[in-house]
């Protein structure tokens, strides 16, 4: 796995460039949603990781970084969406909370379009429990199983 903290669309370009031959999985990290949407026009990349779901909601819906735009050009381009488990070992409650119901949104989407999604930061002895988590999340059956599968910390 090759982690792409970038913020430079053209650099990324010339980064994932470099190790498309390599054979490893190229995940990018997510930023604003019109980067978001820039990079996952490229066909290259396999992961867009929300690492923090940290954004500014509005009166009646929630910012989570995704959205159903998104949501179709990862279903389209096969772009799975990673989503960083390590947020919730840190930080307030109420940080905890709005965490959880940002992910649960994102769920929701992914459900929906049929995006592939992948959980980072996992450790490798309580699979069985991460997959009961998700289901309480709101993912499907066949849904929490492929994440927890593909799942690598």
């Amino acid at each position: 796995m090759k982690l792409i903290n970038e913020k430079d669309i053209g650099k990324i370009g010339q980064i994932i460039s470099s190790i498309i031959n390599s054979g490893e999985k190229i995940v990018v990290l997510a930023g604003n949603e019109e980067f978001n949407r820039k990079v996952l026009e490229k066909k290259d990349i396999d992961v867009l990781l929300f690492s923090n779901l940290y954004g500014k909601d509005k009166l009646k819906q929630r910012d989570s970084g995704l959205n159903q735009v998104l949501c179709k050009l990862a279903n389209k381009n096969d772009i799975a969406i990673g989503v960083d488990l390590k947020q919730l070992d840190s930080g307030s409650d109420f940080d905890k909370s709005v965490y959880l119901a940002r992910l649960m949104q994102n769920i929701r989407l992914c459900k929906k379009f049929k995006v592939k999604m992948i959980i980072i930061n996992v450790k490798e002895n309580n699979k069985k429990d991460l997959n009961s988590f998700l289901l309480t999340l709101g993912m499907d059956t066949k849904m929490a199983k492929s994440a927890v599968e593909n799942s690598f910390s």
